[in-house]
């Protein structure tokens, strides 16, 4: 097993896979010419074969030329492709071809080639570091077009490392004897399938994609997609199963999935108990500035992985246009607190906030004027049992939203005092933060009581809390007179507790501030 060879092998057959679905053609059918006869090359080819591509549909080309069967001296290699087409050079061969296989060296394919293909062209131009045509070249040339090359730097990139080391990884798990045809085919079907999933907005953010999608310009997993771990080390596990070469079959196929994402750290770990946690029993999360791309992209995943049932608040046209254009068509509710559309449940809404302030100086031409107001309509959805959680803070202060959330949202049972805890993933493990934003000067028994409940939260995730403190700090948003303390107040904590950070991160242990 080799990754130049069956590497290339395995993640140019998903790509090919992928791109002939979109372009409505069979493999059977498809016509291929394979530019070099060298090991990759013969890999790639035999591969696709067992795919059902036929071999009469196959010119392969070497440095002399096209490999014809009435050649003398052919390696055995060499002769297992060899055609009966009475062509010899590249241009002949490449007339009505579908698909051209770049294994060789680079510029070697003309724009003249290209138009001379059959319609919607596939071409896998994988010579590194410079392909057999450069890309903005072949776009260029051909508008329906399908092309991957072996670079980063431009889509479709047929990089080995989709393959490794997860192929090895199913292989040994169920300690196979050989890594056969059917591990490796197996292989190719799950990346295959991998591109049609919705991608991880990870993904999107690592390569500065708005939203990849499967299509010509998407049509294998990008090497940073965690899911990999997850989908082919399982495929190539049971392959091994299924075809006898397999010592010790898997029996537990979820725990055996949750144990391979183990190995991508503690960080992870974390995020999946969240996400499995909330996938049990999703809630209906309202999104307060659900106009803005980014926080509905963020609804959008929520709802394509079972998490949440969003809610969407905003200007309900700049919504709907932002929904098509990342490809969202989920029926959620939309709703705009300044539409008059929505004047019966802001009253009702009003009303409930007027009966709950009124001794406080509010009147009900205030509150219903704050009803117009996103985290206020937001808030009082959670209150009144129409929602179960709220999101904001994306585009407005700290100050401008939370405070809707304190005159509205009583405490939870048992407790006394407000206080957040924010949880950050960072080089070391997780650590968690609590009241950055709220409490500006507490009282020694105000202390105690954040850091009990701090420990509550970080016992929910079943870890034991360590904890330091530090002195007042804040983003600016703070008016406070007591945010700017004394320069020997924040030196007495600071250098003392940085030490004490530093010495039980190193060893993942969590931290409180």
């Amino acid at each position: 097993m080799h990754d130049d060879q069956h590497g290339t092998a395995i993640i140019s057959a998903a790509a090919l896979l992928n791109a002939l679905e979109l372009s409505e053609k069979k493999i059977e059918e498809v016509k291929i010419v394979v530019s070099g006869a060298g090991a990759a090359a013969i890999s790639c080819t035999r591969l696709y074969l067992a795919f059902g591509a036929k071999r009469e549909n196959v010119v392969m080309l070497d440095s002399k030329g096209v490999i014809r069967d009435d050649r003398d001296n052919l390696t055995s290699q060499k002769a297992e492709f060899a055609t009966h087409r009475k062509i010899d050079t590249l241009d002949e061969a490449m007339i009505d071809a579908d698909v051209f296989i770049g294994l060789s060296t680079s510029d070697i394919v003309s724009p003249n080639m290209l138009l001379a293909m059959a319609k919607n062209p596939i071409v896998f131009a994988m010579a590194n570091p410079d392909p057999e045509i450069n890309y903005d070249l072949a776009i260029a040339t051909r508008k329906d077009i399908i092309m991957a090359t072996g670079r980063s730097d431009h889509p479709n990139q047929v990089n080995n490392v989709l393959g490794f080391p997860f192929i090895f990884r199913g292989a040994l798990d169920v300690r196979a004897t050989k890594i056969n045809e059917a591990m490796k085919m197996a292989a190719v079907e799950a990346l295959a399938n991998l591109a049609k999933e919705p991608v991880p907005e990870q993904v999107n953010i690592a390569y500065g994609e708005t939203r990849l999608t499967f299509s010509k310009e998407y049509i294998i997993p990008k090497p940073f997609d965690p899911r990999l771990i997850a989908e082919v080390p399982p495929a190539v596990a049971k392959a091994a199963m299924d075809s006898g070469v397999a010592k010790e079959p898997i029996t537990d196929w979820e725990k055996y999935k949750e144990e391979l994402l183990q190995r991508l750290g503690n960080d992870n770990k974390i995020v999946r108990l969240l996400l499995n946690r909330a996938k049990t029993a999703p809630k209906r999360v309202v999104y307060t500035e659900a106009d803005h791309i980014d926080v509905l992209k963020a609804a959008q995943i929520s709802y394509d992985e079972g998490i949440a049932f969003p809610i969407l608040l905003g200007r309900k046209e700049e919504i709907e246009r932002l929904k098509e254009e990342i490809e969202f068509d989920a029926d959620v509710p939309i709703i705009d607190p300044k539409n008059d559309d929505q004047v019966t449940q802001k009253n009702k809404y009003a009303e409930a906030y007027w009966e709950q302030r009124k001794r406080r100086g509010v009147t009900l031409l205030e509150a219903q004027k704050l009803m117009r107001e996103r985290n206020y309509y937001g808030a009082m959805m959670v209150n009144e049992g129409d929602a179960d959680a709220m999101i904001s803070g994306y585009s407005r202060s700290y100050p401008q939203v939370v405070k809707p959330m304190l005159e509205l949202i009583g405490l939870a049972p048992g407790s006394t005092r407000i206080a957040t805890t924010n949880l950050m993933m960072t080089e070391r493990g997780p650590m968690f933060l609590s009241d950055t934003s709220i409490n500006i000067n507490p009282s020694a028994k105000d202390l105690i009581k954040i850091a009990q409940m701090t420990s509550g939260v970080v016992k929910m995730f079943g870890l034991e809390p360590i904890m330091a403190m530090t002195s007042f700090s804040n983003f600016g948003s703070s008016k406070d007179r007591d945010r700017d303390q004394s320069t020997r107040s924040r030196n007495l904590f600071t250098p003392q507790t940085s030490r004490f950070v530093s010495r039980w991160g190193a060893s993942n242990r969590f931290c409180t501030q």
